[in-house]
This record gives structure tokens, sequence and C-alpha cells, in this order.
């Protein structure tokens, strides 16, 4: 990749700086995951030691306890002792470079570039207490600071307090939100949303969804339900399905990636609460058995602290 660090104006300055901005974020959100993985890493792998069957069982030992998963951990090992077979590479000290390399591999994987469009619907699913509604309002917010015009639908209507949190998140991001009462029907919430983008000429409609995954075929239905009502009623429009799952639950929250994959059709994955564990290789675990790319990821409490994902900022923020 080549950059251009010629004819630089202030717009440029300006980019640069935000660009460094959210590195940081991300960097700082890593902290306990780098502390973790690459202070054991550099442990193993000291000057005059050669790259051997000792030294990958280390490292292997070291990926799964990082939440990077069996699967993922064979393949990024299999992949470090060809690379440094073809390559020639014995000293230890290059470990990190491989390694670096193999989690890019899995994670660039057959991910298309995203970006939002006008006119899209999110849907947001997960199950409680992953902080899908904050999900929800840092979205609503970062949208908005891009210049979108944002709707919110309050589809969740099993859940009590789930229409209250998320009314709390649209006025504090300033955003409308189309809502019904509690128990009403989801589908209708939706119904009346997509009239209303379609009314007021919104760009993207955010929609929260119900969190409950004991009981599979009722949600299931719902979800088809509102998939059938944006298909006859907004066809036009972009459909992503985002996936939230709570970072600190490790594998947990693969467990919960596979059966919402048995549910609905998931086009990405937002990892929250990245910040609270030193199990950050859970992005690897999920990419690597799920194959479902990761859009977003949360490195803090504030508003603004939901990044986009973006893979060479992740492995640079974890291998410095």
């Amino acid at each position: 990749m080549m950059f251009n660090f010629f004819k630089k104006n202030k717009a440029d300055d300006e980019i640069t700086e935000n660009k460094k901005g959210m590195f940081q974020k991300i960097k700082e959100g890593l902290n306990k995951t780098r502390e973790n993985l690459t202070s054991k890493i550099e442990n193993i792998s000291f000057i005059g030691r050669k790259i051997d069957e000792d030294l990958l069982e280390e490292l292997e030992e070291i990926l799964i306890l990082s939440d990077v998963g069996v699967l993922a951990t064979n393949f990024i090992i299999n992949g470090i002792r060809k690379k440094a077979k073809e390559r020639k590479i014995s000293d230890a000290e290059k470990i990190k470079e491989l390694l670096a390399e193999e989690i890019y591999e899995i994670l660039e994987k057959d991910v298309e570039p995203f970006s939002i469009t006008t006119p899209t619907i999110i849907l947001i699913v997960g199950v409680n207490g992953v902080g899908k509604t904050t999900t929800i309002g840092k979205l609503a917010n970062k949208y908005k600071k891009q210049g979108k015009k944002i709707l919110i639908a309050a589809a969740d209507t099993f859940r009590a307090a789930a229409v209250d949190q998320l009314e709390i998140w649209a006025q504090r991001v300033n955003c409308p939100l189309i809502k019904h009462g509690e128990g009403s029907d989801p589908a209708a919430v939706i119904f009346d949303a997509i009239q209303a983008s379609k009314a007021r000429n919104i760009d993207v409609l955010i929609c929260d969804t119900a969190g409950r995954l004991h009981n599979k075929k009722n949600l299931m239905e719902e979800l088809r339900k509102i998939h059938r009502i944006i298909k006859r009623d907004y066809s036009e429009a972009k459909l992503e399905t985002f996936l939230v799952l709570d970072a600190t639950t490790g594998q947990n929250a693969v467990q919960q990636a596979k059966l919402f994959k048995e549910v609905v059709d998931v086009s990405g994955i937002i990892l929250t609460k990245l910040d609270g564990t030193a199990k950050g290789g859970i992005i690897v675990s999920i990419k690597s058995e799920l194959n479902i790319p990761i859009r977003y990821i949360g490195v803090g409490e504030g508003v603004d602290d939901l990044q986009e994902f973006k893979s060479e900022d992740f492995i640079s923020a974890l291998f410095e």
C-alpha cells in the first residue's frame, strides 16, 4: 500500500488526526488483550530461540487461552508452520509477524467492502444484556454525524424496559423513535417505521428486535414476518442484520452466534465491551468458525466508542 505524503492541506491534516484518534481508541480498548497475548508471546520468542514444535506448542496454548478458539488456533499454527518452512524462517523473534499475517488472512477472508447506502434498514439482533440498546444509540449517533437522517424503531415489544431504554437513547442522540405499546406486534412497529422512513426521506432505519433465544421458533417466526414486511414494503432498501455479542463472555459469544445464524441471515457482527476483556481473540474465533464479518467493535462506554472494525487497525493495535 502506498501513501501520498505530498500536497497535504488542512483538511488532510484533520482527517489524519481523526484517524489517529480512532486508532488510539482501538489501541486503548485492546489494552487488556494486548497485555495478555503479546507479552506472553514475547516471553517465548526471545533472542536465540528457534521456531520449532516446542515453540509452536507454547504459542498454541497462549492463543487458546486468549479465546482464539481451537479451530482457529489449529489453522493459525499450521499456517505459521508452513510459512516458516517455505520462507526458511527459523528465528523465533519473527513469530509475531507470522502470527499477525495468519490472523489478517482469517479476518479478511470473503469480506466484502462495507458501506451504508440510502436507504438502509439495520436489524439489531442478540440476547438481552449484550448491549443492544446502547449499540443502537451509538450507531445512530455515528451515522448522524456522517450527515444521514436516522429513524429508530422499538420492535422489541417483549421486554418491558426495552422501549423505555431505547427512548432515552433516541432523545440523547436526538433521533426520532417509532414505538407501540408493550406486547404489541413487532412487525407492526416495523411496518409503521418503514412508512415513516419513506415519508421523511430517512437514510437509515435502525430496528431493535427481541433478545429471547430460549424459544427459537417464536423468534424465527417473528423475524420471518419482519423480513416479509421489509421485502414487500421496502424492497429497494438495503438490509443489514447485525448480531450484537458481548466480548467478555468469551466462547459463549461464539455459541450465541451459531444459534442466531440458524435463525436469521446475519450479515455482520458487532462486538461490545472489548475494552473490558483480556480475551479479544474471540474476534478471530468468531470469524474463523462462522465466516461472518466483524463490522463494529465497542472499545469504551462513550457515545463515540463504537468503532468500525478494520483488520489492519486491529492487528496493528494488538501487536504494535
